[in-house]
């Protein structure tokens, strides 16, 4: 046979025609049929008069449940319903037809097929490689998670839900919003009449994707200056007029604080503070 021949058949052509069915790489009798230029009926008839040659791993018949999900994968019916059921060979099958078709076309065929199979067999490998440092991957990133997930719920048992802060508390108070700041993963919403560039800073603790927004009575303009110098160098802060509240308000992520003093004062003088149970929906259709 000459190799010109062997060019109609091309490599990816033939990938084509390789189902990974139980697991393992196979091809269909009737593909084979083809391009051994044979009747799938002979095919199969010399299958069975050397079935000893065909052992489990060698050659199986498809069921129909198979049959099906190969039809809905591959979107046709050629094979004519389910009275025909199609045989599976693996590679070693593949090498064992060209012994028993006796011809030798099916030997300079395999050739080619055997290359396709090593081939599908290398990219099943690296897929499954891929896949593997994939699952890894996922799998330390949920361990990442959940490590992370224990931190904010001890950082949650630290900071208590209510209590006073009195005068000259300074800094556990600036603790306490702190960790509150630290705590937020999603955003922060900051309502507070009283506005400087420390609380800038104290909101900059916050994580980088984790947006901040502060509703404020006035924007003097050395305010608009020190957020539009701030946002040149740190993630954003947003800030909006908002006149029609007197209390402060703090919201981290769906958990809504009152709090009694303006950030920029606390430990000033005494103020009271609470972790409120109702929807922060309550204060937020009001923005």
């Amino acid at each position: 046979m000459k190799n010109d021949d062997l060019m109609i058949y091309d490599e990816d052509d033939l990938r084509s025609k390789i189902y990974t069915i139980r697991g393992v790489l196979v091809m269909l009798d009737s593909d084979l049929a083809m391009l051994y230029e044979v009747e799938t009926k002979y095919l199969k008839r010399q299958v069975k008069r050397n079935t000893e040659r065909f052992p489990d791993d060698f050659m199986f018949q498809l069921t129909k449940e198979e049959m099906s999900i190969l039809r809905c994968q591959i979107g046709t019916s050629r094979w004519g319903g389910d009275r025909y059921l199609p045989f599976a060979f693996t590679k070693n099958g593949v090498a064992m037809l060209s012994g028993v078709l006796n011809s030798g076309k099916a030997v300079d065929v395999n050739i080619l097929i055997m290359r396709a199979f090593t081939a599908m067999g290398r990219m099943a490998s690296i897929d499954s490689n891929i896949s593997q440092r994939i699952s890894h991957i996922e799998y330390r990133q949920i361990e990442t998670d959940k490590r992370i997930d224990d931190i904010f719920k001890r950082l949650d048992m630290d900071i208590p839900k209510e209590g006073v802060f009195y005068d000259g508390q300074i800094f556990d108070s600036y603790n306490f919003i702190s960790n509150l700041i630290r705590k937020a993963r999603h955003e922060i919403i900051l309502i507070d009449n009283y506005i400087d560039d420390s609380v800038l800073k104290i909101l900059n603790k916050r994580a980088i994707n984790v947006s901040a927004t502060i509703y404020t009575s006035h924007i003097s303009e050395n305010l608009k200056l020190d957020v539009d110098k701030h946002n040149s160098q740190y993630p954003a802060i947003n800030i909006e007029v908002l006149k029609k509240f007197h209390d402060r308000f703090l919201i981290i992520d769906d958990d809504l604080y009152h709090i009694g003093a303006s950030i920029k004062d606390l430990g000033k003088s005494v103020f009271a503070f609470s972790k409120m149970g109702i929807d922060k929906g309550v204060i937020t259709a009001l923005l």
